[in-house]
């Protein structure tokens, strides 16, 4: 069952091109990547997706509904968006930050309940937070904002969630358990997850089908086998690589090569 769609999208900034063509389906409770050089077009997808961008043409579909007809907060109680961004340093602590994702759910002059508290502290438990509610946002490192940004969209329940680069800020460790509670909740609760990464690697690892932007248009897609190749990976990032299996579990695996001379005129 499609629970995402993007039929024939176009986007432009003023006069540049930054999307043309775009087609693909996300099926409910898969896990989707979306990998491509800088500039590609990877994020003004995703803020296509979230509504915050109107494309030039074509159309978008969450589930059977055009996402232009789903209002704001009721598309924030499906969609939930982790950014590579943090917001301005308000002073709020990290438990408040988190508390914002329960906003959807609350109605006009309505408070926070029992579950809602409840929800809240779970989500900070998953990613490691809970020790730093009372702590100011501004006063955390960059990797515990990502965190506190990450619990916000999971305090939200969302059906579906947007990872714009979520893992950018996130050490080794933080970043595969991140990856692993996205996987869980994909598995075992039906979470669909669209995930933006440059981590080519990484997306081997966890995504059930990848999506290769070149240029704001589709190179490939498909399982992890069928897109990354050394010849697609070098073609669409224009660098030497190596892509073997990793022994562990056979995905396909990019090492870089590096160049003994290096034409230095184009920078």
């Amino acid at each position: 069952m499609s629970h995402v769609s993007l039929k024939k999208i176009g986007f432009r900034y003023d006069e540049t091109r930054v999307l043309g063509d775009i087609s693909f389906e996300v099926q409910k409770g898969e896990f989707f990547g979306i990998i491509g050089p800088n500039g590609s077009g990877k994020t003004t997808l995703l803020r296509i997706i979230d509504k915050i961008l109107v494309p030039c043409e074509g159309s978008v579909k969450i589930g059977e509904t055009d996402l232009y007809k789903i209002k704001r907060n009721d598309l924030a109680k499906i969609v939930g968006v982790v950014s590579q961004d943090f917001p301005p340093l308000f002073p709020f602590t990290a438990h408040e930050i988190v508390m914002m994702g329960r906003s959807p759910h609350l109605g006009k002059l309505k408070f926070e309940g029992k579950g809602d508290l409840d929800i809240v502290k779970r989500a900070m438990e998953m990613t490691d937070i809970f020790p730093l509610a009372g702590r100011p946002f501004g006063e955390l490192s960059g990797g515990e904002m990502q965190r506190v940004l990450i619990a916000r969209a999971l305090a939200q329940r969302p059906e579906i969630i947007l990872l714009d680069e979520s893992t950018a800020h996130l050490d080794i460790k933080h970043q595969i358990d991140f990856l692993n509670l996205m996987r869980n909740l994909n598995r075992e609760e039906g979470l669909t997850v669209i995930a933006v990464t440059h981590d080519i690697n990484l997306s081997s690892l966890y995504c059930d089908r990848i999506l290769l932007l070149s240029r704001g248009t589709v190179h490939s897609m498909g399982t992890p086998g069928e897109v990354i190749r050394e010849s697609s990976i070098e073609e669409v990032y224009e660098t030497k690589v190596l892509v073997d299996k990793n022994p562990k579990n056979g995905v396909p695996r990019v090492t870089l090569l590096a160049s003994e001379s290096r034409d230095y005129s184009r920078f």
